[in-house]
């Protein structure tokens, strides 16, 4: 169930990112009101989460999924530039977070 909170706590916080940047510095109301409601949600799942998984893999898990993808969403929604080096950087955090859970994480 904890993995399962987990996905809810990082689908959550990506919308609510992704809506930031859409409230252009809280100046339109709905999506400012999204980017609020979707961090609430996404700290309540985190800290449900914590109930069963430890903290140093949910939170490496919760922030490095949540960067990925919102910069593979800043690749296909506003056009950011893919370079080398953030191709690297998507990769170095997805092998961290596998390294991390790998590395001895008991459940």
């Amino acid at each position: 169930m904890g993995y399962l909170t987990l996905v809810g706590a990082i689908a959550a916080e990506v919308c609510a990112t992704t809506a930031m940047k859409y409230s252009h510095g809280f100046s339109r109301p709905w999506p400012s009101l999204v980017t609020a409601l979707g961090y609430l949600v996404s700290f309540v799942l985190l800290a449900q989460t914590l109930k069963s998984v430890q903290i140093g893999t949910a939170y490496a898990i919760w922030s490095g999924v949540g960067t990925a993808a919102v910069a593979v969403l800043g690749l296909l929604l506003f056009g950011e530039g893919l370079g080398a080096a953030k191709i690297a950087g998507i990769v170095l955090i997805i092998g961290g977070v596998v390294v991390l859970n790998l590395g001895g994480a008991s459940h």
